[in-house]
C-alpha cells in the first residue's frame, strides 16, 4: 500500500517514504529525509535533511526532527516534543559544523513536550515523561522525569513501570 499524504503537506524531491506510512496536514519532509514504512506523522511535522526514522514509528503533532536525529523502528514522539541540533546556538553564528547526532533507540517512547538535548541516545523502550529535558544518554528501559531528567524507575516493553530492570528477550 503506497504512503497516503495529505494535500496540504509538502513532500520535497529526493525524501524518502515507505509503504504504509501517512503524513498529515501543513507536514513538510524534505530532500533526504527517510521515513520507514507503516509510520503516523501528525500535523505539522517537519523532517529535516539526513533524518532517519525507522518502520512503525509515530510521531505526533509540532514535532521537528532536524538534521543529525535517527529514530530507530517503533519509535513514539509526543505532541510538541523538542529536538535540538546544537548545543550553544547563535542566530548571528553559523553553526552547522556543530550539529550533533540524537539517537532514539528502538521502542522508545517521547513524552508530550520533552525537550532531547543533541548528542544523546535514549536507549530501546526507554520511556521519557512529558515535559522532561533530556541532557545525558538514556539506559535501555529506563523511565525518565523531571528537569533535568532523571532516571526515577524502569519500564518494560509495554511501557509499564517495573521494580528492575528488564532482561533483553
Amino acid at each position: 500500500m503506497p504512503a497516503t499524504i495529505h494535500e496540504s503537506a509538502y513532500v520535497d524531491e529526493g525524501a524518502i517514504i515507505g509503504e504504509g506510512s501517512r503524513v498529515w496536514h501543513f507536514s513538510h519532509i524534505m530532500g533526504g529525509a527517510s521515513i520507514g514504512r507503516n509510520c503516523v506523522l501528525g500535523q505539522n511535522v517537519m523532517v529535516g535533511p539526513g533524518v532517519s526514522v525507522g518502520d512503525n514509528c509515530k510521531i505526533q503533532n509540532n514535532v521537528s526532527l532536524y538534521k543529525g536525529v535517527e529514530l530507530e523502528d517503533g519509535v513514539f514522539c509526543g505532541p510538541s516534543c523538542v529536538f535540538t541540533n546544537v548545543v550553544n546556538p547563535r542566530a548571528f553564528l553559523e553553526k552547522k559544523e556543530e550539529f550533533r547526532t540524537t539517537l532514539v533507540r528502538s521502542g522508545a517512547s517521547i513524552g508530550a513536550n520533552a525537550t532531547i538535548v543533541c548528542g544523546v541516545t535514549i536507549g530501546r523502550y526507554a520511556l521519557i515523561g512529558a515535559g522532561a529535558v533530556v541532557t545525558r544518554d538514556v539506559p535501555d528501559y529506563a523511565l525518565m522525569l523531571g528537569v533535568p531528567a532523571r532516571q526515577v524507575g524502569w519500564v518494560n516493553k509495554t511501557g509499564d513501570t517495573v521494580a528492575e530492570r528488564p532482561s533483553d528477550e
